[in-house]
């Protein structure tokens, strides 16, 4: 692989934390990737000392105090309201709980205001958010408060239970504060006590604002540092050259905000631009309809299985107002792809990101877009596609993808992972890719789900985009299964749309179905219908339960 090359431009800030369990934790310089901000421009504008708080709250707050900026059911905040909030908050932090720059701050909470005012108070006090999912359960709050040495937390009161039975082995964990409560000490009862202003703490560009765990797709959540400077690239590079939203644009999506793909999507992209989004706790494919057309949402975000669900629906609703879709957190199948357009007349902007690199990477739009295809790397990114020993790969030939540029990898005191994540300045995804020969690059599969069966590589991801095709199957995941006989063999997991009886004869339709339209030695060996698939609440399937399920099995097929 090449050599490393140096960075153009490097910020000297002086740090702001008080705390330095951030710098003591990130990975030591020649372990991170190589970061470039060559492109676009806005990359070599920031200056040494940087707030993302300031720029996308503040800065937005004094020239449009009376926009709205988040709809949550009747309840319309302005940009004005939401500064109030996340001012009265910082104090909160400061003057109760003695937060100080570089402490971390535990976020907790459904996609609502009061949350999107506390993560902002976090970055405006200068400590680091650690945002967890809601769905998360005391042994996993625990871990990641303990990863973090969390100090403080945030919590939307419905989801204390979780929260209370973890503080036990949460060690560091001194103050906790419920917000939608009427408690006495509730986060709303200090709020009113605070004054509605506060000067930002003046952040380092590259001060850590920010520890996002993954979302647990190949096993223990992994804690990914990020910067000030990380926040603003992902809407200067992503946002502001491949989706280019405008201030009269109105977002709308089900990922949740402590899922970094929620919190560009949701947050940072449209604050960056004066727009406001709608947010709603719970989506389902009837109420993200729904939310489009009660609102005029003209952006949404969302994963494919949403698309595909919701495709059936949309006759129902009025979409007049939508202009843009965006698909990621998992590949999209060219058959989703088509029916949302055969439905919508909307092209769906694909694109592959990951919570080490905090957003999207490879993407297209308008007429960039090649369906089937990823698409290009975002301006601000280079990647390739490289075999196992780091070699570039001719256009055709599937390989690991390698990808850098305005963000990357650094592990939270990961040594282990860090090496394996980032080589030789490369951040390494875990994806099998192509690229053609116009530079648009092809998903494969994740590099572990590739399945080799009787000397024969197959894509499951491959396999799971022919069977969506037919009309018997409402999702499936595709993953390898011992065999004694060929080593692997495929085996799918497929919830039977509405009418379909499961059985032998199902089984047959579309293992014959598969081999029609493919190569037959790609063809499910093995099906099983199952009621629902494993995901994680971001909406990625977990392939891996499906994997580790089948390891007891040695049958010949």
């Amino acid at each position: 692989m090449s050599e490393r090359m140096p960075e153009p431009w490097v910020p000297i800030g002086q740090s702001a934390h008080i705390d330095d369990f951030a710098a003591r934790n990130l990975p030591p310089r020649a372990a991170w990737p190589v970061l470039s901000f060559d492109a676009p421009p806005a990359l070599r504008a920031y200056p040494a000392q940087l707030n993302c708080a300031t720029e996308l709250l503040d800065k937005q707050a004094a020239a449009h105090a009376d926009r709205p900026v988040l709809y949550y059911g009747d309840a319309v905040w302005h940009y004005g309201e939401l500064l109030n909030k996340a001012n009265r908050i910082a104090r909160v932090l400061v003057e109760d709980f003695d937060v100080k720059p570089g402490d971390r701050v535990l976020l907790r909470a459904p996609n609502n205001p009061i949350y999107v005012a506390a993560w902002f108070a976090v970055m405006k006090v200068g400590a680091v958010a650690v945002a967890t999912m809601p769905l998360l359960r005391r042994r996993e709050l625990a871990y990641m408060s303990n990863r973090a040495e969390a100090r403080v937390a945030l919590c939307d009161a419905r989801l204390a239970e979780e929260l209370e039975a973890a503080r036990p082995q949460a060690r560091a964990l001194q103050h906790v504060a419920y917000f939608y409560s009427d408690a006495e000490d509730g986060l709303e009862a200090r709020m009113e006590t605070k004054a509605p202003s506060f000067d930002n703490v003046a952040t380092a560009a590259d001060d850590v604002c920010l520890i996002a765990f993954t979302s647990g797709t190949t096993g223990d959540p992994k804690g990914c540092m990020h910067f000030h400077r990380d926040v603003m690239a992902i809407g200067d590079t992503f946002s502001q050259t491949v989706l280019r939203p405008a201030g009269d644009d109105i977002f709308a999506g089900s990922p949740p905000i402590a899922f970094t793909f929620g919190l560009g999507a949701l947050v940072t992209f449209p604050m960056q631009v004066g727009a406001a989004t709608v947010l709603v706790e719970s989506y389902t494919p009837e109420t993200t309809l729904q939310t489009i057309d009660r609102y005029g949402v003209s952006i949404l975000f969302t994963a494919p299985t949403a698309y595909r669900a919701m495709t059936p629906l949309v006759e129902k609703y009025s979409l007049a107002s939508l202009k843009k879709c965006i698909s990621a957190g998992e590949a999209l199948p060219l058959p989703t792809y088509r029916g949302w357009e055969q439905a919508t007349g909307i092209r769906i902007i694909d694109g592959i990101g990951a919570t080490e690199m905090l957003h999207i990477f490879i993407s297209a739009a308008g007429d960039d877009i090649r369906p089937g295809s990823t698409g290009k790397p975002v301006p601000g990114y280079e990647a390739k596609v490289v075999d196992d020993q780091g070699r570039d790969l001719p256009a055709g030939q599937v390989g690991r993808l390698a990808v850098r540029g305005a963000t990357g990898c650094r592990y939270l005191d990961n040594p282990e992972k860090q090496a394996a994540y980032v080589v030789d300045g490369w951040n390494f995804t875990g994806d099998a890719y192509s690229v053609d020969d116009d530079g648009y690059f092809h998903y494969q599969a994740r590099t572990d789900d590739m399945i080799v069966s009787a000397g024969y590589n197959i894509s499951g991801p491959e396999v799971e985009t022919v069977l969506l095709e037919h009309p018997a199957v409402l999702e499936c995941a595709v993953v390898s299964a011992p065999d004694t006989e060929r080593g692997q063999v495929v085996k799918a997991f497929i919830v039977p749309g509405d009418g379909w009886q499961a059985g032998n004869d199902l089984v047959r339709t579309l293992q014959e179905f598969v081999k029609a339209e493919i190569a037959p030695y790609k063809y499910p060996r093995r099906i099983t219908f199952v009621e629902s698939l494993p995901r994680t609440q971001t909406g990625k399937l977990q392939r891996y339960i499906l994997r580790e399920r089948e390891q007891p099995e040695q049958q010949p097929s």
